[in-house]
């Protein structure tokens, strides 16, 4: 936690984030964070078992499927994807800025677990990269028995 305090941003799948608000501020209620990714650098279709999660768009647009329904959201637009539901979404633009509301914010360890702190004179977003095999296993095994994330 006290890296947090002295790194604001965090590389995550050739894009960033920050933590806007961290499951330790909230007693673990929620965890916000803003993410900044390349298109391509959005997870599979997969369903939360413990929690529910909402995306707001900054900048950007991205298709969000939940369950049967694809919304597409621009700049300013929300939904809600309820924990059980398949859902994911496409990065539309070349990149996208949302925010992510995880309730409750468990999941929040594991984009610490699988980030690297930046320094913000070095935040970008590029092309995501594939990480090496053994990490994807390691993602993998992590999401899948730690958080309960199944991905479909």
């Amino acid at each position: 936690m006290e890296q947090l305090q002295t790194v604001r941003y965090r590389s995550y799948q050739g894009g960033y984030f920050q933590t806007l608000i961290s499951p330790g501020d909230t007693g673990n209620t929620l965890a916000l964070i803003e993410f900044t990714l390349p298109r391509g650098a959005e997870p599979p279709p997969h369903i939360h078992t413990q929690e529910d999660e909402a995306f707001c768009v900054l900048d950007g647009e991205i298709n969000v499927m939940v369950g049967e329904t694809q919304t597409i959201l621009k700049k300013g637009e929300a939904l809600f994807a309820p924990r059980h539901i398949p859902h994911s979404f496409k990065i539309l633009t070349e990149k996208a800025t949302l925010m992510n509301l995880i309730t409750p914010g468990t999941l929040w360890n594991y984009f610490i677990a699988f980030s690297e702190p930046l320094s913000e004179r070095t935040v970008t977003v590029s092309a995501p990269a594939a990480p090496p095999a053994e990490n994807i296993k390691a993602m993998l095994e992590v999401i899948t028995h730690v958080y309960k994330v199944n991905f479909l």
